[in-house]
């Protein structure tokens, strides 16, 4: 992990600094020597240097290095962040380096939150997963140790910093169980690290295979059949409103460790991406920790069904009619369509049990909605106005964007069935329509409910300055922000 440190005395001893600026017009003279300013004076006009968003001159002596940094003269808090991930790309392989945020009098953000954004992208940009590597030499790692931040005539201080740097830790943390392997991350094992969150002050709960049984979450149960690995159900609460029982949020998370497909099993090509579908429980649950690291003062509760979806003589098959938490009987039509299985009985179980305000679920659920968006939005499902506009507003700031498509009863009915209440499976057209109709009839009408189909937009394999290739971790940051974190 990179250390940041913010104050307002520029050190000048750290082999590469970055000048962060709104103008052509260099004035650093408390940063830089008389000898130094005039050479990056003329490479300003060499390199036609007009400090627009992710513009980048500099100079190099061949031990001293002098990066220069576009931020353009009204910069959003995400342009900000963004142009913190692309600064990382050229400072990793420096052991130390110093940032000095240069005055812009036509921003309306002030040095201390660039200072602060910057940092995050750097946090965000900075992440790897290295853990089973065994061969790479130490040169192929970054070098990166400490980032020193000061800001011309503000005084800055790591306080300011903190929010941010605890949701960076939850991302961080969700992109760690989403790369995880499935052979190490099972049910149990993701369960355990879960409980393990209780010393942030977070109340965990996990429920065994015998208590999901009593509790008739039968839909998870029939995900869960075919496997070695029994299921697990953890249910989180933050108590930042002490005075109240209610909760202004529910957060719900698909938790597949491993999706095959079951007895409708998958084709082998990117099967091994099925290890990340998973990545809705874990989003939800690093918002829990975001939540509990900068102590919102306000309740949330999160319930995530971890099971793994595998194809035995013991598992579910076509077919097949189970009767869900609710009630309500379901007739599997596709194994393969087990998410809303598990995310049904999770939801109910939420209701049943708690007061919430506001009901939010995320799963890689559907590629459907991954053929729609591609690997820019995330599909956004609600019955409430209020709440999708919030989420949608809260992504765009977050850089975390979703798009809301309709649940109609003209959709609702293609997924009634002829033997039982519905199936878990509509026709092909409109598929994320569909499924997140099947979540709905697991809601009651009284609450505000929003799905968010994150399927595409969880891995990246080209890399953005925020999100290295791998697992985003995508909802963590839109989420973290409705909660209240930053």
């Amino acid at each position: 992990m990179v250390e940041f440190v913010f104050d307002s005395k520029p050190r000048a001893s750290s082999a590469v600094r970055v000048i962060v600026c709104a103008s052509n017009v260099i004035k650093c003279e408390k940063f830089c020597s008389d000898k130094e300013l005039k050479t990056l004076k003329d490479s300003v006009k060499t390199e036609n240097f007009k400090a627009e968003f992710g513009a980048f001159a500099g100079v190099f002596d061949g031990k001293n290095k002098i990066i220069l940094a576009g931020t353009g003269e009204k910069p959003s808090l995400l342009d900000v962040q963004i142009l913190g991930g692309k600064i990382y790309q050229k400072i990793k392989n420096f052991q130390n380096a110093e940032v000095l945020v240069a005055s812009n009098a036509k921003s309306k953000i002030s040095a201390s939150d660039i200072a602060c954004n910057l940092a995050f992208g750097i946090e965000l940009g900075g992440y790897r997963f290295d853990k089973y590597f065994t061969t790479k030499k130490e040169s192929d790692f970054p070098k990166l140790e400490k980032v020193h931040f000061c800001a011309e005539g503000e005084k800055l201080s790591a306080v300011q910093y903190n929010n941010l740097h605890s949701v960076a830790n939850a991302v961080r943390y969700a992109r760690d169980l989403c790369n995880e392997p499935a052979n190490y991350l099972t049910p149990q094992v993701f369960a355990d690290d879960i409980k393990r969150l209780e010393y942030l002050g977070l109340k965990v709960k996990i429920l065994e295979e015998k208590q999901i049984r009593a509790e008739g979450m039968n839909m998870l149960l029939a995900v869960a059949k075919g496997s070695h690995n029994s299921p697990r159900v953890a249910v989180l609460r933050w108590e930042g409103a002490k005075k109240s029982e209610a909760n202004e949020f529910g957060l719900v998370g698909k938790g597949v460790t491993f999706d095959s497909g079951g007895i409708s099993l998958k084709p082998s090509t990117r099967m091994c991406e099925m290890k990340g579908d998973m990545t809705g429980s874990a989003v939800v649950v690093a918002t829990m920790k975001a939540a509990a690291l900068c102590k919102v003062k306000q309740n949330i509760t999160a319930v995530v069904g971890l099971v793994e979806n595998m194809p035995s003589g013991h598992a579910s098959r076509p077919g097949d009619v189970v009767t869900s938490m609710s009630g309500q009987t379901v007739e599997i039509i596709d194994t393969d369509a087990e998410g809303r299985l598990v995310l049904g009985d999770c939801l109910w179980y939420l209701q049943k049990n708690f007061a919430v305000k506001n009901i939010i679920d995320v799963a890689t659920l559907t590629g459907s909605t991954m053929r729609t968006f591609g690997f820019e939005y995330a599909g956004l499902f609600s019955n409430n106005d209020k709440l999708a506009e919030k989420l949608y507003a809260k992504g765009l700031e977050s850089g975390e964007k979703l798009w809301r498509l309709p649940v109609t009863k003209e959709y609702d009915k293609m997924i009634d069935s002829d033997i039982a209440d519905m199936k878990n499976l509509g026709p092909m057209n409109g598929g994320g329509i569909t499924a997140a109709c099947f979540l709905q009839r697991f809601v009651k009408k009284e609450n505000a409910w929003a799905h968010l189909d994150i399927a595409g937009v969880d891995l990246d394999d080209k890399g953005h300055p925020l999100t290295p290739k791998g697992a985003t971790a995508f909802g963590v940051r839109v989420l973290s922000k409705m909660v209240g974190c930053y």
